[in-house]
């Protein structure tokens, strides 16, 4: 308690030195809030988010995913996918397309004018990367890029 009385809230310091500072899951989960923050804020005047811009990139990137494939990939219930795609469809940025290997299933491609709004919107995603990272060297970017891959796709 303070000299008026009333319980003194643990400083920003106390906290961070708390037993959750050092917690890798609470790490890796404040790291993702802090990032996906940031890039929302930089993907909204593109009128995207984290999640249509993922979907925009795969699609642009020329992969040819399923739905499917998709949803596992970005970790999304199909239901989240199919209402990103339709999103990103109405904007005609993404095509549903049938698949030549699988004629019951449907590949996702980029549209011009979706290649060429990932291409912006991809400058943004980067300087947001950038300035999160600012306080890490080079060196560092590309061994926690690394390391975060491995966590990412285990098998």
């Amino acid at each position: 308690m303070s000299a008026s009385g009333k319980t003194r809230l643990p400083g920003r310091d106390a906290l961070r030195d708390s037993v959750l500072g050092g917690d890798l899951v609470f790490l890796l989960a404040r790291a993702n809030a802090l990032t996906l923050a940031a890039a929302n804020a930089a993907l909204a005047e593109h009128g995207l988010k984290a999640r249509s811009y993922s979907v925009l990139a795969l699609a642009a990137d020329g992969v040819r995913p399923t739905q499917r494939e998709l949803a596992e990939f970005l970790r999304l219930d199909p239901s989240q996918v199919v209402a990103l795609v339709d999103g990103l469809e109405q904007r005609q940025l993404v095509e549903r397309r049938t698949d030549p290997a699988d004629r019951r299933a449907n590949v996702l491609v980029a549209t011009d004018a979706g290649r060429d709004l990932f291409a912006r919107a991809q400058q943004a995603a980067r300087a947001v990367e950038l300035g999160l990272l600012a306080p890490v060297t080079p060196e560092e970017h590309e061994r926690l890029a690394g390391l975060l891959r491995l966590l990412a796709f285990p098998d």
